[in-house]
């Protein structure tokens, strides 16, 4: 069955150019807003640990400012866990977090963390928080999510974006397959399955084109084209070119 497939856009790089110049522009608030204006499902903002782009007032002035739901992408820690619960997003998506990295570089290790993740999602869950896990399209990864009792996972799409913009045709297509494989699993096991990580213009449609794929999370692509074109006009394009892989 193919199902509905929303759009999520991720901020942080908004936040990203504020802090490198320091004081509060440009606003990542107000690029939440005009995101949902342009018809984005949903706002996507990580906190990471040493607040490199969002800020902890962030996420309450998004929240006070949105009436689509906030993905709050946050590490498996004891202060994060305590934010979400203080704050009450709609969604929180566990990734793995490493000061040094410059973006999000793989997918959590679940198949061997099982008993401290499953104690740790436990509150999020019962605070009504809808719980995702950021996993490679790995079997194991997958089949662990489920046992643990995430609701949603969400698949890297960073290895299929690299390979596809180095022209490695064979790599990016074995690591395609590896994702319509995995989404397939994940819907199997009765797993809500998203996206998101390095998509663009040029390599969405496949991913868009996957019938188990529900939601599509997209920020420094679009923050990026945004300085051409717009957010709104990128917005649109992005979700043009994702209807379009449906239809």
């Amino acid at each position: 069955m193919i199902v509905k497939q929303r759009l999520g856009i991720n901020i942080d790089h908004v936040a990203t150019l504020r802090n490198a110049r320091g004081g509060a522009l440009p606003d990542p608030v107000r690029a939440a807003v005009m995101a949902e204006q342009a018809g984005a499902d949903g706002i996507t903002a990580h906190l990471r640990e040493d607040r490199r782009h969002i800020r902890d007032a962030d996420i309450a002035a998004i929240m006070g400012a949105i009436t689509i739901p906030l993905n709050f992408e946050m590490a498996a820690t004891d202060e994060m866990q305590a934010i979400a619960l203080s704050h009450m997003p709609h969604a929180a998506c566990i990734v793995p977090e490493r000061r040094e990295e410059r973006t999000t570089e793989g997918g959590l290790e679940v198949a061997g963390d099982e008993s401290r993740l499953a104690r740790y999602i436990g509150p999020l869950r019962d605070a009504g928080i809808r719980v995702s896990l950021f996993i490679a399209a790995d079997p194991a990864q997958i089949a662990a999510a489920a046992r643990i009792g995430a609701p949603v996972v969400e698949l890297h799409t960073g290895a299929y974006c690299d390979y596809d913009a180095d022209g490695d045709v064979a790599a990016r297509d074995a690591e395609l397959s590896r994702l319509i494989a995995g989404a397939k699993q994940a819907a199997d096991l009765g797993l809500e399955v998203h996206m998101g990580h390095g998509l663009n213009y040029h390599n969405v449609t496949p991913i868009a084109a996957l019938p188990e794929v529900a939601e599509l999370n997209i920020g420094h692509f679009l923050i990026g084209e945004a300085v051409f074109v717009g957010l709104p006009a990128a917005i649109a394009e992005m979700r043009r070119m994702m209807e379009s892989a449906r239809a």
